[in-house]
C-alpha cells in the first residue's frame, strides 16, 4: 500500500477523504440493502456491501473501490439500476482508488509510514 500513495493525506484534505469515504459506503450500503429483497443479483449485493464496510473503515481501500467501481459501473450499463446513480457510485470509489484512503483509516495505520524512536 506504501507504493500506491506516498503519503496518506492529513488535515483538509485527509477530512475530504474520510467524507468521500463515507458517503460511497453510504452508497453502497443504500444499494445493498435495496437490492436484498430481489435475489437476482447476490453478487453485486454481496460487492456493495462488503465494498461499502471496507470503505467505511477504510481498509483495503483499493481492493474495494476497483471491484465497487467494476460493478457499479456494469450494473449501470447492464440497465439493471439505476443509472446515474450507478455512475455516481462508481465514479466515487474509482476515485477512492486513485486518491487513496487519507490519515483517518485503517490502511494508514497498517501500512502508513511509522515513526522510529532511539533511546539513547
Amino acid at each position: 500500500m506504501q507504493r500506491l500513495y506516498s503519503t496518506f493525506a492529513r488535515g483538509v484534505p485527509g477530512t475530504g477523504l474520510l467524507c468521500l469515504r463515507l458517503v460511497g459506503a453510504i452508497a453502497a450500503f443504500h444499494f445493498a440493502a435495496a437490492d436484498i429483497p430481489s435475489t437476482s443479483t447476490p453478487l453485486w449485493t454481496l460487492v456493495a456491501g462488503a465494498g461499502g464496510l471496507l470503505l467505511c473503515v477504510g481498509l483495503w481501500t483499493v481492493i474495494a473501490g476497483g471491484a465497487l467501481s467494476l460493478v457499479a459501473l456494469w450494473s449501470a450499463f447492464s440497465g439493471q439500476g439505476d443509472f446515474w446513480a450507478e455512475i455516481l457510485l462508481g465514479t466515487i470509489a474509482a476515485g477512492l482508488v486513485m486518491l487513496g484512503p487519507g490519515a483517518w483509516s485503517i490502511d494508514a495505520r497498517l501500512f502508513g509510514r511509522k515513526r522510529l524512536i532511539r533511546e539513547r
